[in-house]
């Protein structure tokens, strides 16, 4: 039988997924029979997806010197709906651009607009910085207050991506969220390989000078094709 072993490489780190491919049947392994997504499953393969991407985004793109932003409103300006606060947003951003550009720094950004169960509104925004920066976005923001935290990078942004991604299914107390990021922050294609024996796929094999992220590990068998799988973190054991 034959499985796919699917691999997204950066610097630092490397999700890797490997799955049956179910051309030539499954030899071994009973197949458990297929079955039709439910909601809930498609809403949680959907929430993973979202992290999953902006994690890689993270990775490729930002560092630990950067900054998570939190820009907030205050009382009496917060906002009527989402549209006004992307709007907030937008016209903030441009203002930073420009002044990064003036500066020859090319801005990076990802953006999570949150409003919770009492109407509490705030923007969580993950932003590249450099020498002077941090003013530049702190005087961008008219409607309230600024917090500066360097990324935190525990599992190689692993929770950093979960935070940023935030839905009001996932994050307690809020009523609606809306994520984006700038056009500029592009991720690889994955490198796909395929292996003709299953027992190859038993154990996972970790090159030298990486280690397993234990928390990132699921295997089992997928309930919608009835075959195995199993997904994975590598961390690189000395940080780039």
């Amino acid at each position: 039988m034959s499985y796919v072993k699917a691999t997204y490489k950066s610097k630092n780190a490397m999700d890797v997924s490997e799955y049956h491919t179910g051309r030539y049947g499954a030899p071994g392994q009973e197949r458990q029979k297929r079955k039709k997504a439910t909601p809930e499953q498609i809403k949680k393969q959907n929430q993973y997806n979202r992290e999953r991407k902006v994690k890689w985004m993270i990775w490729d793109h930002f560092d630990v010197n950067d900054w998570l932003v939190t820009w907030t409103y205050r009382k009496d300006e917060r906002p009527p709906d989402m549209n006004t606060a992307k709007k907030d947003f937008k016209k903030a951003i441009e203002k930073v651009k420009k002044e990064y550009k003036k500066r020859g720094h090319e801005l990076k950004w990802i953006r999570n607009i949150e409003v919770g169960t009492r109407n509490s509104w705030h923007v969580h925004l993950i932003i590249n910085s450099f020498d002077g920066s941090a003013p530049i976005i702190k005087d961008a923001w008219e409607h309230g207050g600024t917090d500066f935290k360097l990324l935190y990078a525990d599992g190689e942004f692993r929770e950093l991506a979960s935070y940023i991604s935030k839905t009001p299914e996932t994050g307690a107390g809020l009523k609606e969220t809306s994520l984006s990021h700038s056009r500029n922050l592009p991720i690889k294609e994955r490198e796909k390989k395929v292996y003709l024996h299953w027992k190859t796929w038993k154990k996972v094999r970790i090159p030298k000078g990486w280690h397993l992220d234990k928390d990132t590990l699921q295997e089992g068998v997928n309930p919608v094709t009835g075959y195995a799988y199993r997904t994975y973190t590598l961390i690189r054991s000395r940080r780039c």
